[in-house]
């Protein structure tokens, strides 16, 4: 399964920047922005789309 992590401005809550990478690399990511106090927004990736 692939998810999209969005990195979101610490202000006002938008997106900043997007990527979509597999389960695996969740943990990795989340465990980094909890380091440093980053927001995160995750949800499943749209693999509807080919």
């Amino acid at each position: 399964m692939r998810f999209e992590i969005m990195r979101l401005d610490d202000i006002d809550g938008t997106a900043l920047e997007s990527t979509v990478v597999d389960a695996d690399s969740v943990n990795r990511i989340v465990q980094q922005a909890a380091a440093i106090g980053q927001r995160l927004y995750i949800r499943p990736a749209d693999t509807s789309a080919s």
